[in-house]
């Protein structure tokens, strides 16, 4: 896997198709991408825009049930497509012929020949918002974002947790399951106030950004 986060990648050594215009919007080169729905700020040329849906029957299934998934367009067409969200920092990642696992809220845009599914979190039941998330599998690009500088933590050092929204993504290989503070009044997450955490273990890193991202209105 290749990334600006790791220090390995070299755009004149990988495939043309997304680039940085600044630090907040991706350019999009390629004849046909998947975006986040409503993350077009701007395009030059001629492009077609069309709802992706979910997927799949089984997709759109999980989708019901979890809420999990950024809703996605299915962009086409020649010439520069710009995405960008709420102004989020951008980062880009290259597979290659391995996966990545991706909050939700958090994918921006991937190269549509990469494969995607909606997966849940060992030992978190339907009701604990947050814990199912979209993994990517194949080889391309993809763009995620971030609300404010990320930090990368490298799993294979020692057990590492993170709050289950301020986790972005993180390499699918790695075994993720729930921790849970048993210690009365121990709210140390940053906004659902529950004591629970993803629990990484294995070969791989997790990246978490410095929020939880905008908060969500609850119902009345």
């Amino acid at each position: 896997m290749r990334s600006p986060i790791f220090g390995n990648l070299d755009t004149q050594q990988l495939p043309p198709g997304f680039a940085l215009q600044n630090g907040k919007m991706l350019r999009v080169e390629l004849p046909e991408v998947l975006a986040k729905q409503g993350s077009m700020v701007a395009f030059q040329g001629n492009w077609d825009f069309d709802y992706e849906g979910s997927g799949g029957l089984g997709k759109l299934f999980k989708k019901a049930m979890t809420g999990e998934g950024a809703s996605l367009m299915r962009v086409r067409g020649q010439g520069a497509l710009y995405l960008a969200d709420n102004a989020d920092d951008i980062h880009l990642f290259y597979l290659e012929n391995e996966g990545l696992t991706v909050n939700g809220r958090n994918l921006l845009a991937f190269q549509p020949q990469i494969g995607w599914d909606i997966q849940r979190v060992q030992g978190a039941g339907v009701a604990a918002g947050g814990l199912f998330n979209t993994t990517l599998t194949g080889t391309g690009w993809v763009a995620v974002t971030t609300h404010g500088t990320p930090v990368m933590l490298d799993a294979s050092r020692m057990p590492t947790f993170a709050d289950g929204q301020s986790a972005v993504c993180w390499s699918a290989a790695l075994h993720v399951g729930v921790n849970r503070t048993f210690k009365a009044g121990a709210l140390i997450g940053r906004g659902s106030g529950e004591a629970m955490q993803l629990a990484f273990q294995g070969q791989g890193f997790v990246l978490v950004q410095a929020s939880e991202g905008p908060l969500v209105p609850k119902p009345a």
